[in-house]
């Protein structure tokens, strides 16, 4: 027998069932030929039985569609690599209380999309003091100076601003992804980083929707975020990263 807190499968209507839902687009006009090619694919990526409950056109020649079926598969927990949070979620009065007895003086943090990246709504909903999923941003913190540079940030602007700033921490957001776009612009910056400035760089934090937790070594940087955080997770992660860097416990 298998160690049901080892190994799991999928949950539907009972447990154990293995029963998925997926959805994806096929170039296929919408009609039955088009739902007959999705349950095809649906079968080759190990659905069986597969139901299609839902197709509908995308214009005259696509056609999305939602399906239902049972698999195989068994996910082994042990062999689940991620990047779990080593640090406690603190409210802005501890973070503020923290960092002030710390650093004796405001952390100060500098923020920006860089390269060709326009999309500023993942860096403002950290960095704006209207937040994040119920969360303020980090303006919002007594002990913070926030300098927000907004979109289309160049590089050796970022290094510059840094360096005016005297920055403890360099946020970059990225969510254009086309070409690997995003993975390649943290690494320019963060060599930039270490080029300019060696052992005495800024924390540097990646974030971006596409963006994999355990990327930080393959990137340069100290830390990465993906979809879904909030600014309270970021506040605490640089009050821990200061303790750390300043020899002080938890």
């Amino acid at each position: 027998m298998t160690d049901p807190k080892r190994y799991v499968r999928p949950y539907g209507d009972t447990t154990g069932d293995g029963m998925i839902q997926t959805s994806f687009t096929l170039p296929v006009p919408f009609g039955p030929k088009a739902d007959g090619a999705a349950q095809q694919l649906a079968n080759k990526m190990g659905m069986d039985p597969a139901m299609v409950v839902h197709s509908s056109p995308i214009g005259d020649d696509f056609t999305f569609f939602v399906v239902y079926g049972s698999v195989k598969h068994l996910v082994d927990l042990d062999e689940v690599k991620v990047v779990e949070r080593e640090y406690p979620l603190l409210s802005p009065a501890e973070v503020n209380s923290t960092l002030k007895k710390v650093l004796r003086r405001k952390l100060v943090v500098v923020g920006g999309c860089i390269g060709t990246d326009a999309h500023t709504v993942g860096i403002d909903a950290i960095l704006n003091i209207k937040g994040f999923a119920g969360e303020k941003g980090l303006e919002y913190y007594r002990e913070l100076k926030v300098v927000n540079l907004g979109a289309q940030v160049s590089v050796p602007e970022l290094v510059r601003s840094a360096r005016a700033e005297k920055a403890d921490a360099v946020l970059i957001s990225q969510v254009v992804t086309q070409r690997d776009a995003h993975i390649l612009n943290t690494q320019e910056m963060s060599a930039a980083f270490r080029e300019a400035m060696g052992d005495r760089r800024p924390l540097l934090v990646a974030g971006g929707p596409r963006f994999d937790p355990l990327m930080a070594g393959e990137l340069g940087v100290d830390r990465v975020f993906s979809r879904g955080t909030t600014p309270g997770e970021v506040a605490s992660y640089l009050v821990h990263a200061m303790q750390a860097k300043k020899g002080v416990a938890a």
